[in-house]
């Protein structure tokens, strides 16, 4: 039999037109005042429609009250006459409920159907939604949480959107939203909401039969929840088609805000798209959107275009190449010539012009806001001469790079190893200061911690060619300052020059000074086609001595990867030649 009963608490309902009852004047003379309705009082037949698969019911009983239905199909109404459609064989138990202020009853009748509407395995409805019936798994349906208004909320007869339309992953906090689905199939019309045991409700319905242990998350309610298989269908009213759902369990579209009847007027449907809006159980719009289960959706590209001006060292950034989907837009950029202030514009084809004052390579990137997210595009710009009217500024001193306290030119980081600020272990002479770094690596024999340089800024060892670091740990350990260039990669090696120094004394604050004066590269006589590369003192090669190196990295007895061995010891003060063009560093 063919029979979906699954109705909400009738009990609840009961005291709900009760109360409105109460507050309805008009209402006095039409509904039963007195004892509650009984099944024999109740009565409704169940008269051909307009074709074979509909069937018009109508309310013939002898006392006056609200009436709702089961249609015995998975839909409910609460229109006084409903139409109902049966377009496959079976019996179909329809009950009707009637409401006074008495109280309510019900009475059921059986409905048998003998014929089978074919048309609706072509219609393009039904194909559109469960892949119709040459798709024997059905078509498996998400929310489009990368969309804006995937989820909504208006007044009733709107959209659904009015109010509140949920950004991108604006629910993704929740954890038990976006990795639900549904699935529709034409056979037999089966509904299946896959959960992974939990859903997500509004707050008026979180006590509804199946639900348990619900827990507010971000205005809404997680609920511990398995669903059982229900039922689907498509019916025209009104000359707009509503998708219906039913079933033993509550059963609706990932986002349970308790549609009146199951009932979801389709706004569109479309091979990968489907768009609703039900009137939830507040009385207000409800919009979903959702896309077949895999389905990449097209986005917004482009591509960041860098030209060089008529002035000098001028550049023209923008945006071109564009190709925006259909329902996405840009709605702005942000540019970053990768040094000073951004240029932001809700204008997507403007041009930014920048001059860059010194030579050096520039990471110059653009944030280009769209509708379904941010997407971000970076392209190394080459400036190969310093401006006519720059003018150099270099310190023949040594200044402080990083000091972990107060200064910081640039941040230390740590590859494959840890650097982290902490307090002081002894503060005593020579460092007093109130934080260091700690370093720490264990089988990781070139882990290091490291400072860059900002984009188009490099090391002069000319005037000045000396390095220090306070530092602190176990005599014996050996600490290697190594100056590379991080524009050639993971060839940086083949130009790179290190020195070492030797810790004298467990746990005292030494200081540990590398003068590059004199130091070569790295050994590439073994390669002859590298040799070119050699250099047997960087500081007096003029492709070495000057806007080249832009990394200095620490290690701590390099070279050393022994198994379930740790490596640590503090540092600080890093300081060295003065950098040209910065004259300042940040003051924390």
């Amino acid at each position: 039999m063919r029979s979906f009963k699954y109705l909400q608490q009738l009990t609840g309902m009961a005291a709900l037109f009760l109360a409105l009852f109460a507050c309805s004047p008009e209402m006095d003379d039409s509904v039963d005042i007195g004892a509650a309705p009984t099944e024999d009082q109740l009565d409704f037949t169940i008269a051909p429609g307009a074709n074979d698969f509909k069937f018009v019911l109508t309310n013939t009983s002898s006392v006056t009250g609200i009436v709702s239905w089961d249609l015995g199909n998975g839909s409910k109404s609460s229109a006084a006459s409903p139409v109902a459609t049966y377009p496959l064989p079976g019996d179909y138990t329809i009950t009707m409920t009637l409401i006074t202020k008495g109280g309510m009853a019900t009475k059921s009748r059986t409905l048998t159907q003998t014929k089978t509407d074919y048309s609706i395995f072509t219609d393009e409805k039904f194909i559109l939604l469960s892949g119709g019936a040459d798709d024997l798994d059905g078509k498996t349906w998400v929310l489009d949480s990368l969309a804006s208004g995937h989820l909504g909320v208006g007044p009733a007869g709107t959209p659904g959107l009015e109010w509140w339309a949920a950004a991108p992953l604006a629910k993704q906090a929740v954890k038990v939203l976006y990795d639900d689905e549904i699935n529709f199939k034409v056979t037999g019309f089966v509904a299946t909401l896959t959960n992974h045991g939990k859903s997500y409700v509004k707050g008026f319905v979180n006590n509804s039969p199946g639900y348990s242990n619900p827990v507010e998350i971000d205005t809404d309610f997680s609920v511990d929840y398995v669903p059982s298989p229900g039922t689907w269908f498509i019916e025209e009213n009104g000359g707009k088609n509503y998708l219906t759902l039913g079933g033993p369990t509550p059963m609706f579209p990932i986002f349970d805000v308790g549609a009146a009847n199951g009932s979801y007027e389709i706004l569109k449907l479309e091979e990968n798209l489907l768009e609703l809006v039900a009137i939830g159980g507040d009385g207000n719009a409800w919009h979903y959107q959702l896309i077949p289960k895999g389905y990449v959706k097209p986005t917004v590209t482009t591509e960041l275009s860098v030209v060089a001006a008529a002035e000098t060292n001028t550049y023209d950034v923008s945006l071109t190449n564009f190709n925006i989907p259909d329902g996405q837009a840009i709605t702005g950029v942000t540019f970053n010539f990768g040094e000073g202030d951004p240029v932001s514009s809700t204008d997507y084809t403007a041009v930014a012009s920048h001059t860059y004052m010194r030579q050096g390579t520039y990471s110059v990137s653009a944030v280009v806001t769209t509708s379904v997210g941010d997407l971000n595009l970076s392209y190394s710009l080459v400036v190969d001469a310093n401006h006519p009217d720059y003018v150099p500024f270099l310190l023949d001193e040594m200044v402080m790079y990083n000091d972990f306290s107060e200064i910081a030119m640039a941040p230390v980081l740590g590859e494959d190893c840890s650097v982290t600020t902490v307090t002081n272990p002894a503060k005593i002479y020579p460092n007093r200061s109130s934080n260091v770094a700690f370093y720490s690596k264990t089988e990781q024999e070139w882990a290091n911690a490291n400072l860059t340089l900002p984009p188009g800024y490099r090391f002069d060892l000319r005037l000045v060619s000396t390095f220090k670091i306070m530092v602190y740990g176990k005599a014996g350990d050996v600490v290697l300052l190594k100056l590379e260039n991080t524009d050639k990669g993971g060839n940086a090696w083949q130009t790179g020059v290190e020195l070492r120094y030797t810790i004298q004394a467990d746990n005292t604050w030494e200081v540990a000074e590398y003068n590059f004066a004199g130091a070569p590269t790295a050994d590439l006589s073994w390669d002859p086609g590298l040799v070119p590369l050699m250099a047997s003192d960087v500081t007096t090669d003029d492709r070495y001595n000057h806007d080249y190196y832009n990394i200095v990295r620490i290690m701590l007895n390099p070279g050393n990867k022994d198994v379930g061995v740790t490596h640590e010891f503090y540092f600080d003060e890093l300081s060295g030649p003065h950098v040209e063009g910065i004259k300042s560093a940040k003051i924390n």
